[in-house]
């Protein structure tokens, strides 16, 4: 009863499967595909307007996410002042509890 039972080996057998190779074609080499210009590549054709503000939108993305930095610490700053403000009232009133009860 207390004897443990190991189950048997599973007699499973994979099968093998072998592909069979493709016959060779021979055709004419295929065109070497013109590539086209990455995007960096082409920021040095481009007017002194779109180079300003394609650095503008890139300072007004880093404000957009240093303002919202700024928010997230703000709020953890005024939750633990919030926390710790309400701990030393719970401290007081424990204490004015303990002391009213010691009174009787």
């Amino acid at each position: 009863m207390f004897k443990p039972r190991y189950p048997r080996p599973d007699t499973y057998a994979p099968a093998t499967i072998r592909p069979t190779p493709a016959p060779v074609e021979h055709s004419a080499p295929a065109p070497t595909p013109v590539t086209a210009p990455t995007a960096l590549a082409g920021l040095g054709r481009q007017s002194p307007g779109t180079l300003l503000a394609l650095a503008a939108g890139g300072v007004a993305g880093v404000l957009a996410l240093a303002s919202v930095a700024v928010s997230l610490l703000l709020a953890v700053a005024v939750t633990a002042v919030a926390l710790s403000v309400s701990s030393v009232v719970l401290l007081f009133l424990v204490r004015a509890l303990r002391q009213e009860f010691k009174g009787r």
